[in-house]
C-alpha cells in the first residue's frame, strides 16, 4: 500500500483500524495490555516501518481529541465537591512530585555535559507524565475510584495547571538566548487571561448549561444531545488551550462542570464511542512518531538518558510518597506508573525548539526518549505486579484509620462490610451485641471510620487472620461478601477449623444458597429475596390489593420458594421449574399435519399383534 504526505485515504483508515485491532487483541492476550499494543502497532505502520503512514504528526492532532474525550468522562466523575476536597493532593503532592522531579533530572542532565537551558526543557518535558497511558492503565485496572487511583489524578491535574508557567518560562528563555525573537506577552497578562477564561467557563456551566441541555432534549433528537455534547468538550478544550492551558484541562472543567447534571450518565455513554476510538488512535500515533533513525545513530545517548531518567525520577517519586505518608507499596506503584514522559513534552520540546532554547537533534532525542518511555509503562507496571507481594498487613500501618487484626474479641464476628453488612450490624448493635468487623478493603475501612465504625483490615479467607479476628471465642461468624467463591471457602475454612462456631451467611444467588446448605451452615440467605418480596408486596398494595391478599401471596411465594429449593438440593437447578410463576403460556405441542380425522380411544384387547394375536391387557 502506497502513502503521500498530503492526506489520508480509505486504505489508510482500514490498515489503522486494522493494526489497532490486531495489535491490542494480541497484546492483551499475552497479558501486556492495550497501550504496548497500539504503541507497537503504531510503530509497524509507521514511516519509520512499513511506511504506511508518512505523516503521524497529522493523525496525533487528531488523536489528541481521544485524550479530551477521556478527561472529560473523568471529569463527570469529579463533582465539584469531591474535587475541592482534593485540593490538598492536587497542590501538595502535585507540586512536590513535580518540583522536585524536575530539579532531580535537570541536574541529572546537567551532570552529563548538557547546558542548563536544554537540561531545564529536557527533564521538564520527561517530568510531565502522560495522562493518556496513565489514566488508561488506571481504567483497566479498576483503580480509578480508589484512593491511590485519585491521587494519581491529582498529580495529573498539577501537571496540566503547570503547562501554563512552563511554556511562559520556555518563552522567557528564548527572548533571552535570541533577543531578535519576537517578545511574548508578560507572564502576568497570561496568567491574568487563563484565570478569567477559567472564570468564565465555570459561570457558563454553573448558570447556562443545565437549561441549554433541557432545552435540547426536549426540542432535539439524540443525535442533536451528541453534538451538544461534543461541543461542550471540544468548545472548552479550545478555548482554554487558546489561552495556553491544556485542552485536557479544559475537557475535564467540562466534565466536571456537568458532573452535577442530570444528563450526566447520557452524556458519558453518548461520548464513550468516540472516547476509546480516538484514545487508541492516539496511542497509534505516538507510535509512528518514534524516530528510529534517531535511537539507532545515537543509541548510547538515548538509552543512558531513558534509564537514567527513568530510574531518577522514579525514586524521586516513591520518596515523595513516602514522605507524605503513603504506603511503601503504593509509593512503589506510583514510581512505576509515573515514571515515564508524556504527550506535553511533545508540546514543550517543539515551543522550545521554535525558541531557539534546544536544536532539532536535542529535541529528536528527547521525544525517543520519551516514546521509548511510554512504551515501556505497561511492561514496568506488569513485571511490577508479577514481582510484588500480595499486600500484607504490614502495608497498611501506616494508613489513617486502619488497623490490622490483633487479639480481638468479640461475640460475633462480622466478615465484610459493603452494604448488606451494614444493615445487618444494626440490630446487633442495638442490643449492644459486642462485634467485630473485619474488611480487606482499605477505602471502605476508611469510610466506615467517617460514620463512627471501627473496622479492622484482614482477609477472613486467611486461618491467620480469623484467629486474629477472636473467632475461637466468636459464638457466631456472619459472612457477608458479595464474593461468592471466596464466601464458599470462608464457610469450608470455619467449618473445619472451628466446627462449634455458628455460621450465618450471604448468598450471592441461588447456587450459592444451595452450596451453602449442603456445607452445613446454620442460616444462609440470598442478597435479595427479602427486599424482593417487600418491594413486590408494596406494588400490590398500590394496585389496591388488601393486605390480607397480599400476605396471602407472599406466603405462598415463600412456600413455592422453600418447596423449590429443597427439589434443587438433590436435582439440581433445573428442578421444580413448575413451582415458579410466569408470564408466557407455554405452547402445548401440535403436529406438524393435522390429521383427517379426530383421535379415537382404541381398547388394548382389538389391538393386533404380529403374530395375528392381541395385546395382553394390563391389570
Amino acid at each position: 500500500m502506497s502513502a503521500d504526505s498530503a492526506g489520508m485515504g480509505l486504505g489508510h483508515v482500514a490498515a489503522l483500524l486494522g493494526a489497532g485491532v490486531v495489535g491490542v487483541a494480541v497484546f492483551r492476550k499475552l497479558g501486556l495490555g492495550s497501550v504496548l499494543g497500539y504503541l507497537t502497532a503504531g510503530l509497524a505502520l509507521g514511516p519509520f516501518g512499513l511506511g504506511v503512514i508518512r505523516e503521524p504528526q497529522t493523525i496525533l492532532h487528531v488523536a489528541e481529541f481521544g485524550v479530551v474525550i477521556f478527561l472529560f468522562i473523568i471529569g463527570l466523575e469529579m463533582r465539584p465537591q469531591r474535587l475541592w476536597a482534593m485540593k490538598g493532593e492536587i497542590f501538595g503532592l502535585g507540586t512536590a512530585q513535580v518540583g522536585l522531579s524536575g530539579l532531580a533530572l535537570t541536574l541529572l542532565a546537567m551532570a552529563a555535559g548538557v547546558s542548563a537551558p536544554v537540561a531545564f526543557v529536557g527533564a521538564m518535558g520527561f517530568v510531565m507524565s502522560s495522562t493518556a497511558v496513565i489514566m488508561q492503565m488506571l481504567e483497566e485496572r479498576g483503580q480509578l475510584g480508589t484512593a491511590a487511583g485519585r491521587r494519581a489524578i491529582s498529580v495529573l491535574l498539577f501537571e496540566d495547571l503547570a503547562i501554563v508557567p512552563l511554556l511562559a518560562i520556555v518563552a522567557v528563555m528564548g527572548a533571552h538566548l535570541s533577543p531578535s525573537t519576537e517578545t511574548a506577552s508578560p507572564l502576568w497578562q497570561t496568567l491574568a487571561l487563563a484565570v478569567g477564561t477559567v472564570a468564565g467557563v465555570l459561570v457558563f456551566g454553573r448558570y447556562l448549561i443545565n437549561p441549554i441541555f433541557r432545552f435540547l432534549a426536549r426540542n432535539g433528537g439524540r443525535e442533536v444531545m451528541i453534538a451538544a455534547a461534543l461541543l461542550v468538550v471540544a468548545g472548552t478544550a479550545w478555548l482554554l488551550d487558546a489561552v495556553g492551558l491544556s485542552m485536557a484541562m479544559g475537557a475535564f472543567l467540562a466534565g466536571v462542570l456537568l458532573s452535577d447534571s442530570s444528563f450526566r450518565h447520557q452524556l458519558e455513554d453518548d461520548v464513550e464511542p468516540f472516547r476509546a476510538i480516538l484514545l487508541g488512535l492516539f496511542f497509534l500515533s505516538v507510535g509512528m512518531a518514534l524516530d528510529v533513525s534517531v535511537v539507532i545513530s545515537d543509541w548510547q545517548v538515548v538509552l543512558a538518558g531513558l534509564a537514567a531518567f527513568m530510574l531518577a525520577k522514579a525514586a524521586v517519586i516513591y520518596a515523595v510518597a513516602r514522605v507524605l505518608k503513603s504506603s511503601h507499596r503504593e509509593g512503589i506503584e506510583r514510581a512505576a506508573l509515573f515514571a515515564q514522559g508524556g504527550e506535553f513534552a511533545f508540546v514543550l520540546y517543539s515551543a522550545a525548539a521554535t525558541a531557539g532554547v534546544i536544536d532539532a537533534r536535542a529535541g529528536a532525542t528527547f521525544t525517543a526518549i520519551v516514546i521509548l518511555s511510554m512504551a515501556l509503562t505497561p511492561l514496568t507496571t506488569l513485571a511490577l505486579s508479577r514481582l510484588m507481594p500480595p499486600p500484607k498487613d504490614r502495608d497498611i500501618a501506616d494508613m489513617d484509620d486502619v488497623e490490622a487484626a490483633a487479639d480481638l474479641e468479640g461475640r460475633v464476628l462480622i466478615i465484610g462490610f459493603g452494604r448488606f453488612s451494614q444493615v445487618v450490624s444494626q440490630p446487633l448493635l442495638a442490643h449492644n451485641v459486642d462485634v467485630t468487623i473485619i474488611e480487606k478493603d482499605v477505602d471502605m475501612i476508611q469510610a466506615a471510620a467517617n460514620f463512627g465504625f471501627k473496622v479492622y483490615y484482614g482477609d477472613g479467607c486467611r486461618l491467620d487472620t480469623l484467629r486474629a479476628s477472636g473467632i475461637e471465642k466468636a459464638e457466631a461468624v456472619l459472612v457477608c461478601i458479595d464474593d461468592a467463591e471466596a464466601t464458599d471457602r470462608i464457610v469450608e475454612l470455619v467449618k473445619h477449623e472451628f466446627p462449634d462456631t455458628k455460621i450465618f451467611a450471604r448468598a450471592y444467588d441461588r447456587g450459592a444458597s444451595i452450596r451453602l446448605i449442603k456445607a452445613g451452615v446454620n442460616y444462609e440467605l440470598r442478597e435479595t429475596f427479602e427486599s424482593a418480596l417487600t418491594f413486590g408486596g408494596q406494588v400490590l398494595r398500590e394496585l389496591d390489593v388488601p393486605d390480607v391478599e397480599i400476605e396471602e401471596t407472599i406466603a405462598d411465594v415463600r412456600r413455592r420458594d422453600d418447596e423449590r429449593l429443597t427439589l434443587q438440593l438433590s436435582g439440581g437447578l433445573e428442578a421444580g421449574r413448575g413451582l415458579m410463576r410466569g408470564n408466557m403460556t407455554t405452547p402445548t405441542p401440535t403436529p406438524y399435519i393435522k390429521p383427517p380425522r379426530e383421535g379415537q380411544v382404541i381398547d388394548a384387547d382389538d389391538v393386533p399383534r404380529a403374530d395375528g394375536a392381541s395385546l395382553p391387557t394390563t391389570p
